[in-house]
């Protein structure tokens, strides 16, 4: 009786094991497996042809560290990888200094038509990427809307070209652009903040500006920072933008990248300006990781 009873609940456990595992499979295998096909492999293919080399036509499977080499002896690289980064850091502050506003008057101050400013402030994110890049080539184009208000009203006599085809152009609208993806985290966290917590600082005798600095601000740190990565990475990463409007000095590194796999036939290089590009996104990344543990224990 005692053997039927532990065979009896040695296959109970054993179809308790399997039911949890299919289970498991059925939850998470679709996650892994979408991990696996469409980030590891490529990521892993990438970093492979990193270290390779190119012969002519053709990419030989040698193992070497020129690609890495040439990133910081060729000056043109390093220039447009830095360029890169400035204008990424140009990007995401001015960014910021807009939509953390943007965010602040739907949070606080809009209440009547808050849907509707919060309709308008996603609505461009339904359009096309490409197209709101070429709608500001109009904008700021020799014909475009701005030279042709200015010569209207007298200001110029002639169109000015100053304002297009340079890092002026591709950080003005890479800032358009990425907005909405600064304000509308940050406006997740302001809303996250108990009212009471305003309340009771106006209460005890800070005014509006001390109230801000000292319980709003530091509250809405984690959006500031989500908003932050997304516009730094994306912005770093972009060649649609410097392609339309960057011209010699809006130039950046993702248009080296698209010219080594295309006209160049570079792929090891491309690959390993690719993986340079990751690693910076990995960085930030990490830092922000770290800052917001700390920003919320200034909090606490």
């Amino acid at each position: 009786m005692t053997s039927e009873a532990a065979v009896s609940g040695g296959s109970a456990a054993k179809a308790l094991r399997r039911k949890r595992l299919a289970l498991f499979l059925l939850c998470f295998g679709p996650p892994f497996l979408y991990l696996i096909c469409f980030m590891i492999l490529p990521y892993g293919n990438v970093f492979q042809y990193s270290f390779w080399k190119k012969e002519l036509y053709t990419v030989a499977a040698e193992f070497n560290w020129e690609n890495y080499a040439r990133v910081w002896t060729n000056p043109l690289y390093r220039t447009v990888l830095f360029n890169s980064l400035e204008v990424a850091a140009i990007v995401t502050v001015c960014a910021n200094l807009v939509g953390y506003p943007l965010a602040y008057f739907l949070a606080f101050v809009a209440r009547k038509h808050r849907t509707l400013l919060y309709f308008l402030v996603i609505a461009p994110l339904w359009t096309s990427f490409l197209l709101r890049v070429f709608v500001w080539k109009l904008i700021l184009g020799v014909d475009g809307i701005i030279n042709g208000v200015l010569i209207y009203i007298g200001l110029i006599d002639e169109p000015m070209s100053i304002i297009i085809y340079n890092r002026f152009s591709v950080c003005l609208t890479l800032v358009y652009i990425f907005i909405p993806f600064v304000a509308l985290p940050v406006y997740a966290a302001l809303e996250k903040i108990p009212r009471e917590y305003v309340e009771a600082s106006m209460d005890l005798g800070a005014g509006r500006w001390r109230t801000f600095v000292r319980v709003i601000l530091p509250l809405s740190i984690p959006g500031v920072i989500a908003g932050s990565i997304f516009t730094f990475c994306l912005s770093f990463g972009d060649f649609v933008t410097p392609t339309l409007l960057g011209g010699p000095s809006g130039i950046m590194i993702g248009n080296i990248i698209i010219g080594q796999f295309g006209a160049a036939f570079d792929w090891p290089f491309g690959s390993a300006l690719a993986v340079v590009i990751l690693l910076v996104v990995l960085a930030m990344i990490a830092l922000a990781a770290a800052a917001e543990p700390r920003a919320k224990a200034r909090i606490a």
